[in-house]
């Protein structure tokens, strides 16, 4: 072998030689990258925007469970940079997943805002990022539990209410097949069994119209509407049962003042709060319809001087099929959804309702809705428009506001 073949040689194992030295340094750098990553508390690049961009409570944790970046939506949870989990159940999710290096998710109770606040309904979900360094993102599910609670508890209480009167209708059919030869009690039947017919009517029309308010449909005969004719048209609807009662309507405050709505369904909503307060007032007294302007707000009380509701009982009467009287609603033939009913039409007009009430005193239900001018074609009577005051929620629905004493 000559001495330009042994050179070539020489230089051949020589580029392996350094080749493969080469290639040990490179793997030897990349794995102490790899290790300084793994035991480094150092937040990767990039994080600190993804997590800006968040719209979930989302922090990065160490070993510590100290919080080292945060998502704008994880401070009403008290995670804030620099703070350390407070839960016990998020430190243990954050250490299984560091140590299964998997995800995982479980749902727990988190406070959300100051100690007095309710705590919050919460998946967690814990993603490991490094050694030292997990990933939890909070999503809040206290809202879709709540509606999913509300959907199972209609279901169940509307199945409950209507098997009293189908339940009652089967019983009086059967009792007037076996009294056919007995005209008084078969007329005594067919009237119970017309009262029941009539009560389950009733229950399934109020149970459409709360469903139809709930729906996100706009309503279909939206227009200026003339308070006045509202409170006529509940007035006129009820005047049978006050009556039947003794109970005289009376109609006080302002006139000539306009809502924009659907005129149907705030008579309605109306009626239930004039129906609600012929039933609970006693023989002999009145009920009274005000209305008031203040400010930029139409303001429609109605009071009563019944027995009244009890302060426990005040935060419940909106719920559906909630009754405060459950003996006497069952006399006077109550569904416990028209309160339910007048809230959904408040609100999907723009106003809210409040109540003031003190038992053995008697209640004012007060609808509060946007004023607007009144059309261009209709004549209505000047008034002085008061000046906007200051009151507690308890004063603006106390029976003074608008309603005849």
């Amino acid at each position: 072998m000559d001495t330009t073949q042994l050179a070539l040689l020489a230089l051949l194992l020589g580029a392996i030689i350094g080749g493969s030295v080469a290639a040990g340094i490179a793997l030897a750098v990349r794995a102490r990258d790899r290790a300084q990553i793994e035991t480094s508390s150092t937040i990767p690049e990039g994080v600190h925007e993804v997590l800006r961009a968040m719209d979930e409570a989302a922090v990065v944790v160490d070993t510590s469970s100290t919080v080292l970046a945060a998502s704008a939506p994880a401070a009403p949870f008290q995670l804030s940079e620099g703070s350390v989990l407070a839960s016990d159940e998020l430190r243990a999710i954050a250490r299984r997943a560091r140590a299964e290096e998997s995800v995982i998710t479980a749902t727990l109770r988190l406070r959300r805002g100051a100690a007095p606040a309710e705590p919050r309904l919460v998946v967690a979900r814990a993603s490991r990022i490094s050694a030292r360094l997990t990933l939890l993102v909070l999503r809040d599910i206290t809202e879709r539990e709540r509606v999913e609670q509300m959907r199972r508890d209609f279901v169940a209480n509307t199945s409950h209410e209507l098997k009293t009167p189908v339940g009652a209708v089967s019983l009086l059919a059967e009792a007037i097949e076996s009294a056919a030869d007995d005209p008084d009690q078969v007329r005594n039947f067919a009237g119970r069994l017309t009262a029941e017919a009539t009560r389950l009517s009733q229950l399934t029309s109020r149970i459409m119209n709360l469903s139809r308010l709930q729906a996100a449909d706009e309503f279909t005969d939206e227009r200026e509407v003339a308070v006045d004719e509202i409170i006529a048209s509940a007035a006129d609807a009820h005047a049978i049962q006050a009556a039947s009662a003794g109970v005289e309507i009376v109609r006080g405050g302002d006139r000539g003042l306009y809502v924009r709505g659907d005129a149907q369904v705030l008579g309605e909503a109306v009626g239930n709060l004039v129906a609600n307060a012929i039933a609970y007032s006693p023989s002999g007294s009145s009920v009274g319809v005000g209305v008031k302007a203040v400010g930029d707000v139409v303001e429609i009380a109605v009071t009563d001087r019944g027995i009244g509701i009890a302060e426990g009982d005040q935060e419940r009467v909106f719920e559906r099929f909630y009754r405060a009287d459950q003996a006497r609603s069952r006399r006077t033939g109550g569904s416990g959804l028209g309160l339910a009913i007048v809230k959904h039409a408040v609100q999907r007009h723009g106003g809210e309702v409040r109540l003031w009430s003190r038992p053995g005193r008697g209640s004012t239900f007060t609808i509060r809705l946007p004023l607007i001018d009144p059309p261009a074609d209709q004549v209505v009577p000047k008034r002085r428009r008061p000046k906007k005051k200051k009151t507690t929620p308890a004063a603006a629905s106390h029976p003074t506001n608008g309603a005849p004493a």
